[in-house]
């Protein structure tokens, strides 16, 4: 017999609008520390303000949110994408699609992002959030995890933290640039670093919107500031490792209609490269985000900018 849900579990909502009745739909938590399902919402209509601001709200709260069963086009996810804020134009490196500069093809024969990362950290301004949607699907495999990178920092004990407060980190994009070993990939990898970029980032970022302290790292984040590279990863790698503790991770098995969005302020992700020779194509549309700063106040500054 299936239990009652617990009452943190699903929070439910109805808008009206001149009295009447206009939306019913569900946001329901999938972990105790990120992510929720949001069901009931159509992201092929233009959703109303009543409804977005519910979903805004999620966003932050929940860091990533799912959406199954959508029945949408590049332009109805662009539109989406577009309600958070100005969609990033063109990424610094990767492919578009054809019929858009906006959207990306996220396609295992180019490349599988299997590290943990926040995307295009590398640069002065990382991008707000992310969506992406499945559009080719393997038969297995090939999941998204996405950490909380608050949670990682409240975890930090108080002596740790205290350290964390006060570092930078260079992010580059000469980083973990996983290898396919086909020509594809090999001049994808290379278009990928063809330009170096390095930024230097708070390793402790306060969040814009909601004021919420994270750590922000993941796999583009290579050295400290005013410390030596070989001496820096041991440091890296003690704090990375509070991020991507299981319970500060969500895992989503991808279906064909599949939409998430996560805010890439305060997490990273993982593509999982577990199912061979197979097929897997995501659309990817980013969202512009802001530069990032201190728990002092100071901003991430640019070190080479794609020279």
């Amino acid at each position: 017999m299936r239990s009652a849900a617990a009452p943190d579990t699903v929070r439910d909502f109805r808008i009206r609008w001149g009295g009447m009745l206009v939306s019913v739909f569900d946001i329901r938590r999938i972990g105790g520390k990120i992510g929720a399902q949001v069901m009931g919402v159509d992201l092929s209509t233009e959703l109303p303000d009543a409804v977005f601001r519910q979903i805004h709200e999620a966003f932050l709260e929940y860091k990533v949110l799912f959406f199954r069963d959508q029945d949408i086009t590049d332009a109805q996810q662009l539109a989406f994408a577009g309600r958070f804020g100005p969609l990033t134009q063109t990424h610094p490196m990767m492919r578009t699609v054809d019929a858009s500069q906006q959207v990306i093809a996220v396609d295992g024969e180019d490349q599988r992002a299997d590290h943990w990362h926040t995307d295009i950290s590398f640069t002065t301004t990382p991008s707000l959030g992310t969506t992406l949607r499945s559009v080719v699907l393997p038969p297995y495999g090939g999941d998204t995890l996405v950490a909380n990178a608050a949670a990682g920092y409240k975890d930090l004990p108080a002596e740790l933290r205290a350290v964390a407060d006060r570092l930078w980190a260079v992010h580059t994009n000469h980083a973990e640039q996983p290898r396919l070993g086909t020509e594809r990939g090999e001049k994808v990898r290379a278009a990928f670093l063809a330009r170096r970029f390095e930024t230097a980032h708070p390793v402790v970022r306060v969040h814009p919107e909601s004021g919420e302290p994270s750590l922000f790292l993941g796999g583009f984040a290579q050295w400290l500031v005013g410390v030596e590279p070989r001496e820096s990863r041991p440091i890296l790698d003690v704090l990375q490792g509070y991020v991507r503790r299981p319970e500060n991770t969500a895992r989503w098995t991808w279906r064909p209609g599949d939409v998430l969005i996560f805010d890439n302020r305060s997490t990273q992700h993982y593509a999982v490269n577990d199912y061979g020779s197979h097929r897997r194509v995501l659309h990817r549309v980013s969202v512009t985000g802001d530069v990032p700063v201190g728990l002092d106040g100071k901003q991430s500054y640019a070190l080479r900018e794609g020279e």
